[in-house]
């Protein structure tokens, strides 16, 4: 798990502002999530669960196969050349779309998308094998992580506060998340087997939202230590800090789990680890003004470029500049000088004509 979310996390380092949340998008988060949450329990106690599981199966299968490709996509670009990263583009005319669908990918991703295939054949034929489920949930997760951003710090505890009243209400105090995690047969969980060694397996359970949500406060943490830095090397002092918390609090969530016998809402455990961790970490450091006040535009690299391009430009003007006032002041000093020499000349001259003339009187 701490390898999704430091793999995720790495990932939105390039890919930052592709999904951006709002204070207001982390205010109705867990509000918007407990309507798809409920409507899924009332689906699942009025129709059928096989249909409605053959539905979501196949809708949760497309997107693992999209994610399971950019996964491996990504894994396969550190051990091959350039040349086999090269994007190409193709369009491609489909019946009801009025403009073609424009694609791009690498010979890698082509390599990814029929890993992907094959594993989705080896999860369907296999009966939805448990290791075959968690690939998909971790090809989720690392992709989730990635493309959702934060954006800022506070946006972070309001997410993260909201999302630990969702957990505790709908676990504790209702049948609601328990019923649709165990009726929901597609890979929106990890499955873990309580005794490996038994004729059936026993699965304990860890929804994806689990491993996401403090996964996108980790990869922002990620990021303030890199703008902290400044692009210079040292620890990512923020991330790793919060992302052993994060762990830690698995682990105590496996354990009252294991010892209660009963479900728990692991983000009861997970959200004051990760918020006290980072929170204690930028008081210790004396640093919790630079955290709150921090946002991703502050590391945007196109507008990092625009800077670099602005100072060029006005540097080049000023030489130009420069290189007038220069070229000019010596032609100005040979003008002046010039003009001196003129009216000297032409002092002298007219002393030259009255001397010649007292001369001619006096002979």
């Amino acid at each position: 798990v701490s390898t999704q979310s430091t793999g995720g996390s790495h990932l939105s380092v390039s890919r930052v502002g592709s999904e951006k949340l709002t204070s207001k998008d982390a205010y109705m988060f867990p509000v918007i999530g407990s309507g798809v949450l409920f409507g899924l329990y009332v689906l699942f106690k009025l129709l059928s669960k096989d249909i409605l599981n053959l539905l979501l199966t196949g809708y949760f299968l497309f997107f693992g196969v999209a994610s399971l490709t950019a996964t491996v996509s990504s894994i396969i670009d550190v051990f091959t050349p350039k040349s086999m990263q090269k994007k190409y583009k193709k369009s491609l005319s489909l019946p009801f779309f009025s403009e073609p669908l424009s694609l791009e990918f690498s010979i890698n991703d082509l390599l990814g998308l029929v890993l992907a295939i094959a594993h989705s054949a080896w999860y369907l034929t296999s009966g939805k094998h448990w290791i075959a489920n968690n690939v998909f949930g971790v090809a989720f997760c690392v992709q989730g992580i990635s493309l959702i951003s934060l954006g800022e710090y506070y946006v972070g505890l309001i997410l993260l506060s909201g999302l630990f009243l969702y957990d505790i209400f709908w676990v504790f105090f209702t049948d609601v998340m328990v019923t649709v995690a165990k009726s929901f047969d597609a890979p929106i969980k990890l499955l873990f087997p309580r005794d490996i060694f038994a004729e059936k397996f026993e699965f304990a359970m860890l929804g994806l939202g689990d491993i996401v949500i403090p996964g996108i406060f980790i990869a922002l943490l990620l990021r303030f230590d890199i703008h902290r830095r400044k692009n210079k090397s040292g620890a990512n002092t923020y991330f790793l800090v919060t992302l052993v918390n994060y762990v830690l609090g698995l682990a105590t969530t496996m354990f009252v789990m294991h010892t209660f016998k009963a479900a728990q809402p692991a983000l009861l455990y997970l959200v004051p680890y990760c918020i006290i961790s980072s929170f204690s970490t930028a008081l210790v450091r004396g640093e919790i003004s630079k955290l709150f006040s921090y946002s991703d535009e502050q590391r945007q690299p196109g507008e990092k470029k625009e800077k670099k391009g602005d100072k060029k430009g006005k540097s080049s003007k000023e030489e130009k500049s420069e290189k007038k006032t220069k070229t000019s002041g010596p032609k100005q000093e040979k003008g002046k000088k010039s003009a001196e020499n003129k009216a000297k000349n032409s002092g002298e001259g007219k002393k030259d004509g009255k001397k010649e003339g007292k001369k001619s009187k006096d002979k």
